[in-house]
């Protein structure tokens, strides 16, 4: 999917509907010249519903979409016949969006099911009919209640992927080729920084039909966790994944000050990131001989489980995918 059709970020106004009125209305029949009231209620007017769907993984349904108004709620009407309820307005958002207030970015919402609904902003209530004030002393009320006005609210719609494993890494480390290598993604692939632009995602494949799903994240440079690069705009996305891939490639000068770097930018972030699950891949592993990858292993950040891999000539890639699978599945001890 191309960066344009990458749309994680949207704001809109939602606006429910005015609640209908209720009647002023009195029983006249044929035989019952003075009957009592018989008024009836207003209808409620429309919510706007937010709802998860897992056919979307994003907002850019919703990119053009600046106002959602729901309808309002019909008046009541003589015996006892209540209005209908408004139109309710239905949002549909990709599994892991948070809905937030424009004003005060509070959380309203969180969907992380597929067919999960919330009312983000309800529709008024319907007035009551003069029905429901008969009273001993006032058997013929002539006042019914107004509906109740609608909401109108300025909501923000972030998209935050949901995915078993977020490759971590600097542009260029080798993050979409393995993704690549290992699932049926097919992200841009090229030798030059930032590559790509936009989240992807794969669905990898393990024994007995099981499978994980990974996201490949833009590439972090150093000072993200301030706005440089792209990593401010997508690090959000690493949030919700269950474990994290750090990647660094063979050709780096300084496997340790990269290592570093990476999980300083997290950290910066959200210090939580690094409570994670993770491991090390040195990527383009084929660049290195038996003696290159001993003197390698030397420089190697102590207390990480690391493996060297390559995605050009698949070396251990099995062994990579039996690590993250035991990193999402731990055994019980």
């Amino acid at each position: 999917m191309s960066a344009s059709n990458f749309i994680d970020h949207v704001r809109l106004c939602s606006r429910s509907g005015k609640g209908g009125a209720g009647a002023v209305s009195f029983r006249r029949e044929k035989h019952v010249p003075r009957g009592g009231p018989d008024g009836g209620n207003g209808g409620r007017g429309g919510h706007v519903i937010i709802r998860g769907n897992a056919q979307l993984w994003t907002l850019l349904h919703l990119r053009y979409r600046k106002h959602v108004i729901a309808g309002a709620g019909e008046s009541g009407g003589g015996m006892r016949s209540s209005g209908a309820q408004g139109r309710d307005e239905i949002i549909e958002v990709p599994l892991g969006t948070i809905i937030r207030d424009a004003e005060t970015n509070e959380i309203r919402a969180e969907i992380t099911e597929d067919g999960e609904e919330m009312i983000i902003t309800p529709g008024g209530r319907g007035g009551l009919g003069n029905e429901n004030f008969k009273t001993a002393v006032n058997q013929t009320p002539r006042y019914a209640q107004p509906g109740e006005p609608g909401q109108e609210e300025w909501l923000v719609l972030e998209l935050k992927l949901l995915a078993d494993v977020g490759l971590v890494g600097f542009p260029n480390a080798g993050k979409s080729t393995l993704l690549s290598s290992i699932s049926a993604a097919r992200p841009e692939i090229a030798d030059y920084p930032f590559t790509t632009l936009v989240p992807n995602l794969g669905v990898v494949s393990y024994f007995d039909n099981r499978s994980f799903v990974m996201a490949d994240i833009p590439g972090i440079i150093e000072g993200a966790a301030e706005g440089k690069g792209l990593g401010l705009r997508f690090l959000r996305h690493i949030e919700r994944n269950s474990m994290l891939l750090f990647m660094i490639p063979a050709d780096t000068e300084d496997v340790q000050k990269e290592y570093q770097i990476l999980r300083g930018e997290l950290e910066r972030y959200n210090p939580e990131l690094l409570d994670k699950h993770h491991i090390l891949a040195i990527t383009k592993s084929d660049m290195l001989d038996e003696e290159m990858m001993e003197e390698f292993k030397a420089e190697l950040p102590e207390g990480v489980e690391s493996l060297f891999i390559s995605s050009i000539t698949q070396t251990n890639l099995d062994k990579l995918k039996d690590a993250i699978w035991q990193g999402l599945n731990p055994v019980a001890e």
